[in-house]
Order: C-alpha cells, then structure tokens, then sequence
C-alpha cells in the first residue's frame, strides 16, 4: 500500500502580478514555494479546477502553469491521481543554507517511563478496555462538542464529591470542586487566588520541584520549611512564620516519605484561621499507605471544627489512573469559587468534555475504587521486594528514610559516591533515579549526607530485584 501524501493548501498564494502573463506569474508563484520549502517534497498540489476558483483565473491557465512546473523538473503529474512535489529538485534551484544559522539537530523522543521513574504508575495493569468503552460511549455526543462550563462537567463533580468524601473525608460538593488539566494547573491557581507578587509562601523543603516552578514563576517568595528524616517538619518553623500561604504533601510528603498526624494537621488549621493565611493541601499518595491507615484529610479535619475558610485541597488522576489523563481537581471554600474559576477561564478556559464525561461515569460505576484497591496490593508488593532487594545488595551502605506508602522511596547514605555521580551512572543504563538536591531549593539548610529518589509504581516485578542489584555494583565501583 502506498503511503497516504500531504495534501498541499492553497493558503496565501497569490500571482505576482507585473507585466507577465497570469501563467507565468502562477508559474513564478508556485516555485518559489517549492524553491522555499514551503510545501513540502511529495505534498500533493491542489487539482486545476480547485486553484483556478481559488484563484479566480481559468482552468487553462493553472494547467498550463503545472506543465511548466512539469517540464522544468519541479512537480512530478501522477496520471489519474494529480500532481505532487518533485522529490529531487533542480540542483540549480535548491534553497542555500544560510551558514550563519546554527544546525538544530532533530528531536528525539525520550520515554519518561523507564526504570525508577517518578510519579509514573502501573500502566500495563490499567483497564483500558473499560476506560476505551467508556470513551466510546461519549465519543458520539453532539452536545460534548461546542464550549463547557469553565467549573468542569457536572457529572464529573458529583462523582468526585462522591468519591472525595468517602475516601478521604473531604467537605466538598459538586458546588466547590473545579476541574483542572491536572495537579499542576490547581495549584497554579490555588496560588494564584490569594498571591500577589513578591508574597511569601511556606514550602517543605525539600519538595515538589513542580510546585516550585510556579513559586518562581509567578514572583512569589519561598520560605523553606525544612523536612527531617523520618519527622517532618518542626510546628515551630509554621507558627513563627508571617507567611501569606503554606503548601504542604502531609498524607506522603514528596520525597522525603513523612506524614503528618491529626493532631500537627489540626495545629496548622488554627495557625491558618489566627494568621488569615492559606493552606494547600497537595493530598499526594493519599491512596497507597501500606503500613497503617490513612490520616483524614487536613481539608476534612478543618471543616469538622468550621475553621475550612482557608484550606484549598488539590488532587490529581495521574497516580490512581494514568499520567496522560491530564485532570485533576481543586476544592476550595464556597466564596472562593468564582475567583478561581476567573484564573482557570484566563489560563485555559475549559477542560476536555469527551474524557471528563467518561471519568464521571470510571468513577460512579466503581471502577475507579476497584482499580486503586488492585494496585494498592501490588503497589505494596513492590515495595516490599524494594526494600528487601535494598537489604540484600546495599544493606549495610543504604538507609531507605521514607515510609512504607506511595509509588516512591528515598534512600540515604554517608560517605562514598556522590548523589549526582550515582545518578549518572545509572543514566548509561537507562536506569533513572534522581538526586535529593533537585529537590532542594537554593536557600535550603546544607546537608552532610547523599540521598536518591527511585519511583517503582511503573517498574515491572520481575525486574525490581536485577536492576536494584545492578545499582548496587554501580554504587560500589
């Protein structure tokens, strides 16, 4: 089968008029967009009918133009299919390369998914026949076409509140949930709803490198609040602060691997309410704690002792689902409501509407709830061939630090190879783990220890146990 050729449009064509007949000024015209690379080796030009009522001339006219075209070596006729762009040019009338123009060399497409990735869930064990039957079902609807509501599918917001409500106690309603392209964008405008520039935002440290982009950004001020080994942060560090908002990951703060009970998530509520600041619950990896029950959600925890005035909560379906899904949520206070949806209408007006109805239905027909209790279990075997693969090869040299929960773990050491040269090695083995200092912001408390981040939510079982021996060597050569 021969492939299917670029069809070439008209687009601004135009003769160029003088004292040349309309021939040759067509003539003249053509070629210079062939001569120029602007339509393509092979693209397949518009018939002699179509160009003449485009143009306005006779069809003899374009005819005659396109046999020139033909006996001077730039279009190739093709009987009873049309004609296309020679593949070889006139030598005499090939574009020179302008030398003072650097060489730009193609784009290669690098996976993101590979060993150790970050952030990157199971996606081979994802239901896709039910998620593309459920695509299918929407994909016919005329009414999903046209423009959205800005706020996002109100099928989807009940199932959300549904679902939110259940699973992590959040005091939420279709009302006060808005759709967002993914985690990301809810916090751009989480931030962007009660920041001005230059205002300072608390930000454990180290953190969310993605969060950090938008602190930068957006001119805002970070404040660190640095995260301990196996504690957290210090209460202390909050409450001194005069800060106008703090974003925090309390289910599974990223990467150090803390959680923050109920009652500091309590205590920070009422620091909020005393400080007329803002809190931003990013509830990262609430879903996948393997060694003891999730914590209620701080949102939750502040709407049980009316003081949720002040706490945005924000969620994504990257992690629970799959990363191309790009929607995510954000809850905030009722008042609040149409000063985000002002800041998501400028930044990207509405959501996708054929995905966002076939979530709705994911979610209310329990397929989201079964999918998540699925990859709960086999998230928490990996983990724990992880950790027992870490004991085997480097035990005495490594200390996993973060908790048993999430799709990632932090390990430790003192001494010996550096975090940067540990990383690239693994790099020429397409193994991809990532050191703590990208984590860190530049105004962070400076360390005596090296640390690496390995993501295992997408690595496959039966190859937890080489790469990680595979690691070790490169740690220890």
């Amino acid at each position: 089968m021969e492939p299917i050729l670029a069809l070439i449009d008209v687009g601004d064509l135009t003769l160029t008029g003088g004292k040349e007949t309309l021939q040759q000024q067509l003539f003249n015209a053509v070629k210079a967009k062939i001569v120029g690379g602007l339509w393509p080796l092979q693209g397949r030009l518009p018939s002699s009918r179509k160009l003449s009522i485009e143009l306005g001339i006779s069809r003899n006219t374009v005819n005659g133009a396109y046999e020139q075209l033909v006996a001077e070596g730039y279009v190739e006729s093709k009987p009873g299919s049309g004609f296309y762009v020679s593949l070889e040019l006139p030598g005499n009338f090939l574009p020179e390369m302008d030398t003072d123009c650097p060489i730009v060399q193609p784009l290669v497409s690098v996976s993101r998914n590979t060993s150790f990735d970050r952030g990157v869930p199971e996606l081979k064990q994802f239901p896709m026949k039910t998620w593309h039957r459920l695509i299918q079902r929407h994909a016919l609807r005329v009414s999903l076409l046209g423009s959205q509501d800005i706020q996002g599918c109100m099928a989807l917001r009940l199932a959300l509140s549904e679902y939110l409500s259940a699973s992590r106690s959040v005091s939420c309603s279709a009302e006060n949930i808005i759709i967002t392209a993914g985690a990301q964008q809810a916090l751009m405008i989480a931030t962007m709803s009660v920041l001005s520039s230059h205002d300072t935002i608390l930000m454990e440290q180290p953190g969310y490198t993605q969060m950090a982009k938008i602190i930068e950004l957006n001119h805002y001020q970070l404040e660190p609040l640095q995260v301990k080994e196996s504690i957290g942060f210090d209460l202390q560090d909050v409450f001194k602060s005069h800060a106008h908002a703090l974003y925090i990951t309390p289910s599974n703060q990223y990467p150090m691997g803390t959680t923050l009970d109920t009652e500091a998530r309590l205590q920070l509520v009422k620091w909020a309410q005393k400080r007329q600041s803002w809190i931003i619950e990013d509830d990262y990896d609430s879903e996948f704690q393997f060694a003891h029950r999730p914590y209620s959600c701080l949102q939750g925890l502040a709407a049980q002792i009316g003081l949720s005035k002040h706490v945005m909560y924000t969620g994504s379906m990257s992690k629970v689902m799959f990363n191309g899904l790009r929607l995510g949520y954000l809850v905030v206070p009722p008042f609040h409501v149409q000063r985000c949806l002002e800041i998501k209408d400028a930044l990207s007006g509405d959501s996708p509407s054929h995905t966002q109805a076939a979530l709705a239905d994911f979610i209310s027909e329990g397929h989201l709830l079964r999918h998540i209790r699925k990859m709960r279990r086999l998230y928490k075997l990996k983990y724990q061939i992880l950790i027992d693969s870490f004991e085997l090869h480097l035990g005495k040299d490594v200390t996993v630090i973060s908790q048993a929960a999430g799709l990632h773990v932090t390990v430790k050491w003192e001494g010996g190879i550096s975090e940067q040269e540990w990383v690239e090695r693994a790099a020429s083995y397409h193994i991809n783990i990532q050191s703590l200092s990208y984590y860190e912001h530049s105004r962070a408390v400076n360390r005596s220890w090296q640390a690496v981040v390995l993501g295992f939510g997408n690595m496959p079982l039966e190859e937890i146990r080489p790469n990680i021996e595979l690691l070790a060597r490169l740690f220890k050569s």
